[in-house]
């Protein structure tokens, strides 16, 4: 006879209610080739327990067969799966790797460190709410691990952790750790990260990753994975409002027209005003209908499908918004581009633009700006190359509706696609409208009823003082003529000067006051 247990002395129940109780912290492991992150992260998971004895065996197969430690095991090989990088001892493609401890849940990208393979590092960084910026001690800042933070502050990152690995190589040296520690805050004050911790360790014996160093007792800060577990991440609040970019116009009959989409931020429900841009027709949302059936409320992350009050024409590529707060419209997006294109991003050259669901055609203008990564200075371009961090200004062929990315990742972000190719070469972030719409546009943006002076910039008013100085400036080279003319008729230069100064008096009147009514028209002022 066979005894089986009882299925209730299990708890699967409880276990997953505990399980969905506890939050999730995405984080990045990035930095520089060769300065430890995969061996980071699989010795992270080593010491947290996290780990099964079949795959501790793989692992120490693994070890002896393509190892660099002998007979220790290379924790870096539970993350890098391909046979490439298991043979060239580098990360290539982003390895994601779920965990959990008592206290929390993780998923974690271990990114590659070698600027090649950049463009995959930032889509291990896209998702994440902590980047692990990883540093050889022995190394220290290179240009690489200044590229990395700079990528994922652009993407939204505001929490980074500085891992100071390989302490070892330093004799544990405090002053090595102090300096490398100083050296990257300085940098990162033009990133607007809002935390920066700093962590010295070694990731080879496992020093300061769970338990703290005997080696490092100068070191009164928490260990990673204490710092991991307690650190509060809390959600990014979306400035932009409701967005719900159209993927699909749903028509299964002729009495049902919907309009499927993600919504990338805010909160709808039935009833709520809306805008369909670019277009700008209004409506307010009559049903929410989901697989589940109609609801009254969706929010940011939900898949739907909305019906509106009016027949009105979107398709895909619109975005349905707030409609008071609905996106910017405009033809010309000025961009932060990162370029992964082997060939240079060049004036003039066409490319297609993806920003949500909507595509149009794409052609960057001149001048180019290009940051430096040592100085953190930018600097004008003739070209983007390759893993450069740039400014650009991209004319498209027709207005598309986006936001900010400060203000919506989902709408404020986009990708540029080589229309030969159809790879991806470039990435950007939407910092504002450039656009320009030709003389007549330029004219209803300025002449448009609640421009006033008080509303104008100050640069765009001249004081009192200005005013009255201009005019005499004016009147008095003015009447150099006026003095000329009245001598030579005449030949009396008293009666001259007389009728000189006569009209710098009446003309300085006359034009003061029409110097002031220009100064209350901000039209033509740049």
């Amino acid at each position: 006879m066979t005894a089986r247990p009882d299925p209730s002395e299990f708890e699967i129940d409880d276990f997953l209610r505990r399980q969905e109780r506890k939050s999730l912290l995405r984080f990045v492991a990035c930095g520089s080739v060769d300065h430890g992150k995969s061996t980071l992260i699989g010795r992270l998971l080593y010491e947290a327990k996290l780990l099964f004895d079949d795959q501790l065996e793989t692992l120490a197969a693994e070890s002896r067969k393509h190892g660099t430690l002998g007979k220790e095991l290379d924790f870096s090989l539970l993350l890098d799966g391909l046979a490439a990088e298991r043979e060239q001892k580098i990360t290539i493609d982003v390895a994601y790797r779920f965990f959990a401890t008592e206290r929390r849940k993780f998923i974690v990208a271990d990114a590659p460190g070698h600027e090649q393979y950049t463009r995959n590092m930032a889509t291990g960084a896209s998702t994440a709410d902590l980047a692990l910026i990883v540093v050889n001690a022995q190394a220290g800042i290179t240009r690489q691990t200044r590229r990395h933070s700079l990528i994922v502050s652009m993407l939204g990152v505001r929490r980074l952790v500085l891992a100071v690995n390989k302490m070892d190589l330093v004799d544990w040296s405090e002053s090595a750790f102090r300096a490398i520690e100083s050296e990257f805050r300085h940098f990162a004050d033009t990133l607007g990260v809002r935390e920066i911790v700093c962590i010295p360790l070694a990731a080879r014996s496992g020093d300061n990753i769970s338990r703290r160093s005997t080696q490092m007792a100068w070191y009164g800060g928490p260990t990673l994975l204490d710092y991991l577990e307690e650190v509060e991440v809390a959600p990014e609040p979306h400035a932009a409002g409701f967005r719900l970019p159209v993927q699909l116009v749903n028509r299964p009959d002729a009495d049902f027209r919907g309009y499927s989409g993600l919504i990338a931020s805010g909160d709808a429900y039935v009833g709520m005003p809306v805008r369909v841009m670019p277009s700008g027709e209004t409506s307010h949302i009559d049903r929410i209908v989901t697989f589940d059936g109609d609801i009254e409320r969706a929010s940011a992350g939900q898949s739907v499908t909305v019906t509106l009050a009016d027949e009105i024409d979107a398709s895909r590529g619109d975005v349905i918004a707030d409609a008071g707060r609905p996106p910017q419209v405009s033809d010309r997006l000025q961009s932060r581009v990162v370029w992964v294109g082997k060939e240079p991003l060049a004036p003039g050259r066409g490319y297609l633009i993806k920003l949500g669901t909507t595509s149009a055609k794409a052609t960057a203008e001149a001048p180019l700006r290009v940051l430096d990564l040592d100085t953190g200075a930018s600097n004008p371009a003739e070209r983007l190359f390759i893993n450069d961090i740039g400014e650009c200004t991209l004319r498209l062929d027709r207005a598309i509706a986006a936001d900010l990315y400060t203000e919506s990742k989902e709408t404020g972000s986009f990708i540029l696609i080589d229309p030969e190719s159809y790879d991806t070469v470039g990435m950007g972030f939407v910092e504002g409208s450039g656009a320009r719409g030709g003389l007549l546009a330029r004219l209803r943006r300025r002449l448009k009823p609640g421009a006033s002076a008080k509303a104008a910039p100050a640069r765009w008013r001249d004081s009192h003082i200005r005013s009255i100085v201009k005019a005499i400036s004016w009147r008095a080279t003015g009447s150099i003529d006026t003095f000329l003319v009245t001598l030579i008729i005449t030949g009396s230069s008293v009666f001259a000067g007389s009728v000189a100064v006569t009209e710098i008096a009446t003309k300085i009147v006359f034009y003061y006051g029409h110097e002031r009514i220009w100064a209350l028209v901000p039209w033509g002022r740049e």
